[in-house]
């Protein structure tokens, strides 16, 4: 399955479609834990030509109805129902949406995407409403979501650092393909940062590699380094992802990357590499019997 890059927003009738990306960490090192129970870290996002689709309408009935195919979680606990809620509360209005929520991106896989679905959720609304709120307004309600969620506000890639609130803008977007790896398996994130050993040493010699590499405009070498801390923490608690990766590894030979927390796993080629892409993608299906998908990089 091949997945390329669609508009983030289609107006239809008096409907907004709009596509949630997900998001890919191209390199992830986390350090001490803050004040706040958080870790602080230092990521390079990218955002994926895969999505979970938000339809909204306005003006069905009072309130907030969301409705949510391919998710057992109550409405209420969803972060779209709360990111409406908070975006009605900001601007005082009286709330009245309707949001279908088609989920594709699976949940515990280190995607990002009940994130991006929240981020999503407050640029859609805000442009029904005429873009009452600014950058500003939006990123902070955003952050009160999640550590994840301002990403999905900006840029199509970033450098995300404090607890991943902090976005800077890279001055060259990376381009690739990626061959992303789905297994039938949820990751607790919760689990795999309990499970996490602070190394600060490692911390400081990866850090001091990958911004060398990023300043000399090498990001295609940093995802070589698979510089995913959590990866440990995570491969300990899931022994079967684990052999997973290795087994991955050994049909691409190519480096094989976590993303976030998993447990979605990926591998990295060129643009110009699709042919090579399905071969292997044959060839993961026949071995492991395991779901994958074919993605680029999203344009927005």
């Amino acid at each position: 399955m091949k997945t390329t890059s669609k508009p983030q927003f289609e107006f239809t009738d008096n409907t907004l479609l709009a596509r949630a990306p997900a998001k890919i960490n191209l390199y992830l090192l986390i350090a001490d834990k803050r004040e706040d129970g958080f870790h602080n870290l230092e990521t390079l996002m990218s955002k994926v030509t895969f999505y979970d689709e938000l339809l909204f309408e306005i003006g069905k009935a009072d309130g907030i109805e969301l409705i949510c195919s391919g998710l057992s979680l109550p409405p209420e606990d969803n972060l779209v129902y709360k990111a409406c809620n908070m975006f009605y509360e900001t601007l005082d209005k009286k709330t009245s949406i309707k949001v279908t929520l088609t989920k594709n991106i699976p949940p515990g896989t280190g995607l990002g995407g009940a994130s991006s679905d929240a981020a999503t959720t407050l640029l859609a609304l805000n442009k029904l409403y005429n873009q009452p709120l600014n950058s500003n307004q939006l990123h902070k309600l955003a952050e009160k979501l999640g550590s994840d969620v301002p990403f999905f506000l900006g840029d199509s890639q970033a450098l995300c650092s404090g607890r991943g609130e902090k976005i800077l803008k890279l001055d060259n977007i990376f381009p690739f393909l990626a061959l992303l790896i789905l297994p039938d398996i949820s990751v607790s994130t919760k689990e795999v940062y309990e499970n996490f050993k602070v190394d600060i040493l490692l911390f400081e010699t990866l850090e001091k590699q990958i911004k060398q590499l990023i300043c000399e405009k090498k990001v295609d070498l940093v995802q070589k380094m698979c510089a995913n801390m959590l990866a440990k923490a995570c491969f300990e608690i899931n022994n079967k992802l684990a052999l997973l990766k290795t087994e991955v590894e050994k049909i691409t030979q190519l480096p094989v990357l976590l993303s976030g927390s998993g447990s979605a796993l990926f591998v990295v080629l060129g643009r110009e590499d699709y042919q090579k892409a399905i071969i292997l993608q044959r060839e993961i299906s026949s071995s492991l019997d395991c779901n994958s998908i074919i993605v680029f990089n999203n344009q927005w």
